[in-house]
């Protein structure tokens, strides 16, 4: 059987290096350039930056990234710090894995390269919490390096500009996309870094994933996607992430002003973050709080909280306690220091 031409592979090659200089010139003119890490090559500020930002919007990020600097304005600095100061300085971005992730990465550049980051994107990969496509960014934006990104909103553009068939699903088809990214990558390294950007800016921008502006596009007439009408068609992935519910209670202890908190195991939900005991249902949160009391629990309304793959329910019952009883491994912490502690953002809010 004859193989199936790769026409996105044809078409990549055809439109190197148009798309490149267009994008390059584009970026430079119209593209962001205020932002704080866009105004150093220092790899710790940019990788810093680019590890806050996945996810997250930049206006979130802006304030984190410079309380973070304040506080660790070093990577040695950051690797010599408790994680538990670290997790607490990244309270409220979310996906606190990556900050765990920074807190190794850090001490993997200091134990492992002398406290500076490896001028390569191959040797950026290897670090904890660095992907390729990360590894690539600090490399082109700091060291000039041709190296292809290929985050959600990259994949977006190209898969529009090239009409990639491919469902993005499989690592096969994502491969194929890395391939022609880097087919499309312009030959001069001083472009990369605007390069790079542009590639971000116009997926943040005009190559929406609803509503493209295609009439404002730089490179609208050497899209693919445009041509055919069907850009909100691309890319292609079927596979859809299947959401479940989980429901647990929360058992709120107070003694003079001080609320009793334990911490989360280092893996898993909310790993290494502080939070009110944790139980099952509320027969095993009842039979923990006869122990302590003579007092019933107050109940109160309950909290919807989403995470990446899955609605979890919490309710959380309040029982004030005459002694400071010790129920389990954890501590008694006084409303001044919670600020010290890092805490899942539904019980910031609950704590107020």
């Amino acid at each position: 059987m004859t193989p199936t031409p790769d026409t996105s592979a044809a078409t990549a090659t055809a439109l190197a290096p148009d798309f490149a200089l267009r994008l390059v010139a584009w970026q430079r003119q119209h593209g962001r350039h205020a932002l704080p890490w866009q105004q150093t090559r220092d790899p710790y500020r940019v990788w810093l930056s680019e590890i806050m930002l996945q996810q997250t919007q930049v206006t979130t990020v802006l304030g984190y990234y410079q309380r973070f600097l304040e506080r660790f304005p070093t990577v040695r600095e950051l690797a010599d710090a408790h994680l538990d100061e670290v997790l607490a300085m990244w309270q409220g971005l979310g996906y606190y894995s990556r900050a765990r992730n920074l807190h190794r990465c850090a001490q993997a550049v200091r134990d492992q390269h002398g406290g500076a980051f490896p001028p390569s994107a191959a040797q950026l990969a290897g670090l904890p919490g660095i992907g390729r496509s990360t590894a690539a960014a600090i490399a082109s934006f700091c060291f000039d390096e041709r190296a292809a990104i290929l985050d959600g909103n990259v994949k977006r553009v190209l898969g529009r500009l090239l009409a990639f068939d491919g469902d993005l699903a499989s690592s096969a088809q994502e491969k194929r996309l890395w391939r022609h990214a880097e087919t499309l990558l312009p030959a001069a390294e001083a472009d990369m870094a605007a390069y790079t950007q542009g590639l971000m800016d116009l997926g943040a921008s005009l190559c929406s994933t609803r509503s493209p502006q295609c009439l404002l596009c730089p490179v609208q007439d050497l899209c693919e996607a445009r041509r055919r009408g069907t850009a909100e068609q691309f890319p292609v992935r079927t596979r859809k992430l299947k959401r479940s519910r989980r429901e647990h209670w929360w058992l709120w202890l107070e003694h003079e002003g001080r609320i009793w908190l334990e911490q989360r195991p280092a893996r898993g939900v909310w790993a290494g973050l502080w939070t009110l005991p944790l139980f099952e249902d509320e027969a095993q949160l009842l039979s923990q709080a006869r122990l302590l009391s003579a007092q019933a629990p107050e109940p109160l309304p309950r909290i919807e909280h989403a995470l990446t793959h899955f609605d979890w329910v919490l309710h959380p019952r309040r029982l004030p306690l005459q002694q400071a009883a010790r129920p389990g491994e954890g501590a008694w912490v006084a409303r001044e220091e919670l600020p010290r502690y890092a805490l899942p953002a539904p019980l910031k809010k609950l704590l107020g």
